[in-house]
């Protein structure tokens, strides 16, 4: 595959990843984005919190994560979007339970529209 393919793929997923911010951020009452530039930069960074900060997250938590048959994975996904509450102006979550519900709504919403746009 070429680099240009490469990119536009990469971009696409981008622009999927924050529309699908936009869209549970409508949904959830505890969610605020101020817009579109807002959530595409909250699509970058979880993307790049998700490659860097959640590995050692999972490796520091291990037997939590067994003991809990993996459920303790939903606050961690939970935790690295608080993160990026913080960094971020113009994206605000209330509190860890908003987070969490953000956290799987996102997924949902980013497989649905991953599947439907023709993604892997």
């Amino acid at each position: 595959m070429s680099r240009s393919k490469e990119a536009m793929g990469i971009l696409v997923q981008l622009i999927v990843a924050a529309l699908a911010v936009v869209i549970t951020a409508f949904l959830l009452p505890g969610v605020g984005v101020d817009g579109y530039l807002t959530a595409i930069v909250v699509a970058a960074l979880l993307s790049l919190l998700n490659i860097t900060i959640k590995p050692i997250f999972i490796l520091l938590t291990i037997p939590i994560t067994v003991m809990t048959l993996g459920l303790f994975l939903l606050v961690i996904n939970a935790l690295i979007i608080l993160i990026a509450a913080e960094i971020i102006p113009g994206f605000a979550v209330d509190g860890f339970w908003w987070a969490l519900l953000f956290s799987f709504i996102l997924s949902l919403i980013n497989s649905l529209l991953g599947v439907s746009l023709g993604g892997r």
